[in-house]
């Protein structure tokens, strides 16, 4: 009798997958994430820079409140520039409040061109919430009638997600997600509709881990990316093309000592000939048609 590590995506050794046709012949996909959230100022914040005095946490926890509002204020203006300078593909995994609390700040990420992608209606687990699918459909149906458009992909807060959760999504139309972080290619998840694609996320690469929980100096984000090319360079040598995701949050990566490092790191992959920047979507339509054949 077999048994399956998990009960959406059966388990593949990452070297058994078919083989993908690179796009454009480049085989390291760039995957720009921004995560742009609304802390509400009367709640308690769902992560913390500065503890509060005696280890208890108070409302209005103005010092948090602040780390983010600065990233959303501050932070935000600077990767817009960063990114929009340089013409490079980004998906904008946003709370559906953001278009209400923030609404300059929508507008702009609208004019960028970035791809919007569902991250729930505020910063807040899946398992919080009292009506899921209301919630969901909710925050899809906020974006779709800002943007025009009804996001393809989703990104739960924190990872987060009931044993339903996938079964919501794909009856909300929802094609691919980020919070299953299994693979460096994209995945087949199953649910009780049809399959949602699990798109490479960044677990290690991804500025909330580095800079928030394990909280390592400035320039951690860059030396993990240039080591994680040296080993896809190997990798996608073998006829493999590989996912490299770079979640940020503008609290975090947006911030003066920080931003100096990204905008380097990213200089650096767009001087190369093997990468590619792609939005979400980009990808997701990418990997539908760049099955070529089976791995030796």
């Amino acid at each position: 009798m077999s048994v399956s590590s998990n009960p959406r995506a059966p388990y593949v050794l990452s070297s058994d997958h078919p083989k993908l046709r690179a796009p454009q012949g480049k085989p390291i996909i760039v995957h720009v994430v921004v995560n742009i959230e609304y802390w509400p100022y009367d709640q308690l914040t769902p992560r913390t820079i500065v503890v509060p005095p005696h280890g208890r946490s108070h409302v209005p926890d103005l010092p948090n409140f602040c780390w983010s509002e600065y990233g959303n204020r501050a932070g935000m203006p600077r990767l817009l520039d960063l990114f929009g300078d340089r013409g490079v593909s980004v998906s904008a995994s946003i709370n559906a409040s953001v278009i209400d609390v923030y609404p300059r700040l929508a507008e702009a990420v609208l004019e960028a061109g970035w791809e919007f992608v569902g991250h729930g209606v505020h910063q807040r687990a899946m398992g919080a919430e009292s009506d899921e699918g209301s919630l969901i459909r909710a925050a899809l149906d906020k974006l779709e009638s800002f943007t025009g458009k009804r996001p393809r992909g989703w990104m739960s807060p924190g990872w987060s997600e009931t044993f339903d959760t996938l079964d919501h999504l794909s009856g909300e139309g929802i094609e691919y997600v980020c919070q299953w972080v299994i693979d460096d290619i994209p995945t087949m998840l199953s649910t009780k509709g049809r399959e949602i694609v699990a798109m490479p996320y960044g677990l290690d690469i991804n500025d909330s881990v580095v800079y928030a929980i394990e909280k390592h100096a400035s320039p951690e984000m860059s030396l993990r990316i240039r080591e994680t090319l040296k080993r896809f360079e190997r990798e996608t040598a073998l006829g493999q093309p590989r996912v490299l995701t770079i979640p940020l949050h503008p609290h975090l990566s947006g911030v003066p000592h920080r931003i100096n490092y990204l905008e380097e790191v990213i200089d650096t992959l767009l001087n190369r000939s093997d990468t590619i920047f792609m939005a979400g979507s980009e990808i997701l339509d990418w990997y539908r048609t760049a099955v070529t054949e089976p791995m030796a």
